[in-house]
């Protein structure tokens, strides 16, 4: 008797494919779909208009997404693109020896006192562990101060659409809010409530 059970194969159903034939089936897989992808005409039911082929990561493009959205964006003194929202500061950079490499750092609008140290790199810490983005993290700066990040870095070496860029960008501003919404919860402003 097998540990699962018998296992009886049902009608219309292909026999296992054996390790050496895998590779080729998946192969003949992907170039069917492909074929049928790039048979359709920009105006068929299923596609719509066809789509723009990825396109390199360049500041315009970052300018333009800015503007659409309606973003006050800036350079500054180092050349480098940056934006508010929701009262906190993006440095909105591409690093890489191509400019490949989308980077965006958020910066709290506050500041922690080198006491809350252990508390912050914690919740840092705990946020890391759990979530994909952005990564977390604390700089102390030289009189003490603790500044808190929020990073989020993608890899667009093969180039980004508009719609795959216009979600990147919008999936770090918002999953880097929900980071500081979570230290406005733990490190409330002691300046906002009424006294």
């Amino acid at each position: 008797m097998r540990f699962f059970g018998a296992r009886r194969r049902l009608p219309g159903v292909p026999r296992e494919t054996d390790e050496e034939q895998l590779p080729s089936a998946v192969e003949e897989v992907l170039v069917r779909e492909i074929a049928s992808a790039l048979a359709q005409s920009p105006d068929d039911d299923a596609g719509g208009p066809a789509l723009a082929p990825p396109a390199p990561l360049r500041p315009d493009r970052l300018v333009d997404w800015a503007h659409d959205c309606g973003l006050p964006w800036f350079v500054d003194a180092d050349g480098d693109l940056g934006w508010t929202w929701d009262r906190r500061r993006w440095a909105v950079t591409s690093a890489g020896a191509d400019g490949e490499i989308l980077e965006m750092v958020a910066e709290w609008n506050r500041i922690v006192s080198i006491e809350r140290l252990e508390q912050v790199l914690e919740l840092c810490n705990e946020w890391n562990a759990s979530r994909i983005w952005p990564t977390a993290y604390a700089q102390v700066d030289d009189v003490g101060q603790v500044h808190l990040l929020a990073k989020t870095a993608v890899d667009l070496e093969h180039g980004v659409d508009d719609e795959q860029l216009d979600q990147l960008l919008r999936c770090g501003l918002h999953t880097a809010a929900s980071f500081f919404d979570t230290l406005d919860e733990a490190f409330p402003d002691p300046a906002a409530g009424a006294p």
